[in-house]
């Protein structure tokens, strides 16, 4: 780990507890631990798996997702699509994850421990536009339902939660469901989506935000039965503070009694950063109180928990035997081949053969973590090892723009230093028409690098404003502009390793990377 931890040390922690794009988050207490998920979009392995002994210090313990399906449609990335809002439940001594895929249905998972095996997905209702499941278990009555929300760019219709009773083992839904909230009938509310159902008081109690990503807040809805009718509050929104958009997540009860509620915060190329409010449910007549009187907490005191060592999602990798570590995930569902295991340690990748080789946004095989929410200098080694013309690899930022440092190999065998970028779609054109994106540029003036090695440096900084450096044997120099990285529609810019080779045939070789670090700048 590189990053600092949001636990301050004096038994208060500052929020975002976990800064970076950990979009959507679901979490759930079984005995003494707390465990975490969030959507993945369209990258591999999907479904994180978080873990923390106190809600503030959290590790990246796995995946629940290896590939996503149907698995031919994901063999291309597809950065907005895929796995949107999971739900995190515990029921009958096993793990479960719904989540909602918007152009094919609802899915689940489930295992009997959190680090599995976890099940293949299972389509629990087939249909577009369908977002944001989520299951409850009612442990009193024994019956099972289900809620979720709406995509309107599939289906046309937005703004409301349809119900379902389910099948009690989570495998498909009972009846053709009915709308329970609509968020039309509600003056001011719109784009009502991020459902949570529960049972608490002898209420049904879903947890839904509405007003969209970057201005929302987070509403609580009551009923005696599921099906309504509910009555609702606003529960949370940023008021006089500076959090944009407080809303979507889930409400945890500790093994102590206290109740928090974790939410994301929408920060354009970081993505959606996590927060964790206190919460109580002593507001006028029963109604649930989050942050401060409603409006998110800054600093607080941590929760009544054991003391924990204070940590936060790695980062840092030294690819020990040519594995990497489960922070990185594909762009696309993995192909055999991508990356080799072999006995020392450094990622060795593949120069995979590709018809576009000049636009990182169309590749499955780059390697990506989250773009750090804080200033920070990411850096690694590399070496070019392709004999092959045209042949390259390097380090990027990656969103709807992009722009990557690397080596590339010339027709008379030399290896250049090159840096390049290329501009976010066209005014008005969709993210996913790769037709449409800008062209890759040169950002800089080339360079040898006489022994096909880098050391290549990516600095981040206000706004995710970003400087690239490299040292091919003479020092550190800076190259380019500086580049404002950009997100996708919903997901946060991300940081990539790739290697490639333009179309052809025949093994084209490989590039090595070494010693991946991120340190937070001062």
């Amino acid at each position: 780990m590189a990053l600092p931890s949001s636990d301050l040390g004096d038994g208060t922690y500052r929020n975002p507890v976990l800064d970076a794009d950990w979009s959507d988050p679901d979490l759930l207490c079984v005995g003494d631990d707390f465990y975490l998920t969030a959507s993945s979009f369209g990258r591999v392995p999907g479904l994180p798996l978080l873990h923390s002994r106190d809600l503030v210090n959290w590790t990246l313990v796995g995946h629940a997702l290896q590939r996503l399906e149907p698995v031919r449609e994901f063999s291309r990335p597809r950065h907005d699509c895929g796995v949107w809002a999971p739900s995190l439940r515990h029921h009958d001594d096993r793990f479960w994850i719904f989540w909602g895929d918007p152009d094919h249905g609802v899915f689940q998972v489930n295992a009997p421990q959190i680090r599995g095996p976890w099940t293949r997905p299972h389509l629990v209702k087939e249909g577009k536009g369908l977002i944001d499941a989520c299951p409850l278990w009612d442990e009193g009555t024994g019956e099972a339902y289900l809620v979720h929300a709406w995509a309107g760019s599939r289906s046309g219709v937005k703004n409301r939660l349809t119900g379902h009773r389910m099948r009690p083992d989570g495998t498909g839904v009972l009846d053709e469901g009915e709308v329970i909230i609509d968020g039309d009938l509600i003056p001011g509310w719109f784009t009502l989506e991020g459902p949570k159902a529960y049972r608490h008081d002898g209420w049904f109690w879903i947890f839904a935000p509405a007003g969209g990503v970057e201005t929302g807040w987070q509403g609580a809805f009551r009923s005696r039965g599921f099906f309504g009718p509910y009555e609702e509050r606003v529960v949370l929104e940023q008021g006089e503070t500076g959090v944009n958009g407080p809303h979507q997540g889930g409400w945890v009860r500790t093994a102590a009694g206290e109740d928090w509620f974790a939410h994301f915060q929408h920060r354009g190329p970081y993505g959606r950063v996590v927060h964790l409010q206190p919460m109580r449910w002593d507001g006028p007549d029963g109604w649930p109180v989050l942050g401060d009187e409603g409006a998110p907490v800054a600093v607080h005191r941590k929760p009544d928990l054991p003391r924990q060592p204070r940590s936060a999602p790695a980062t840092d990798d030294d690819f020990p035997g040519g594995r990497f570590g489960r922070q990185w995930q594909w762009t696309a569902n993995r192909q055999d081949g991508w990356a080799t295991q072999h006995s020392s340690d450094g990622l060795r990748l593949t120069c995979v053969r590709t018809a576009h080789a000049d636009d990182l946004r169309r590749l499955p095989h780059v390697l990506t973590q989250r773009l750090p929410g804080i200033a920070a200098t990411a850096e690694v080694e590399l070496r070019l090892d392709s004999e092959e013309p045209g042949a390259r690899a390097g380090f990027a930022v990656l969103g709807d723009a992009f722009s990557w440092i690397g080596l590339q190999r010339r027709p008379d065998g030399s290896v250049l230093l090159v840096h390049r970028f290329a501009e976010s779609a066209a005014t008005g054109a969709p993210a996913s028409s790769s037709g449409r994106w800008g062209r890759e540029r040169d950002a800089a003036v080339s360079r040898e690098a006489p022994e096909g090695r880098a050391r290549l440096w990516i600095e981040t900084g206000a706004g995710a404003r970003c400087r690239f450096s490299y040292d091919v044997g003479g020092g550190r120099v800076s190259s380019g502009r500086v580049f404002a990285a950009t997100p996708w529609r919903w997901v946060g810019a991300l940081l990539g390793l790739f290697a490639l080779a333009p179309a052809g045939a025949g093994h084209a070789g490989a590039a090595s990377f070494t010693k991946f670090r991120i340190t937070a700048t001062p």
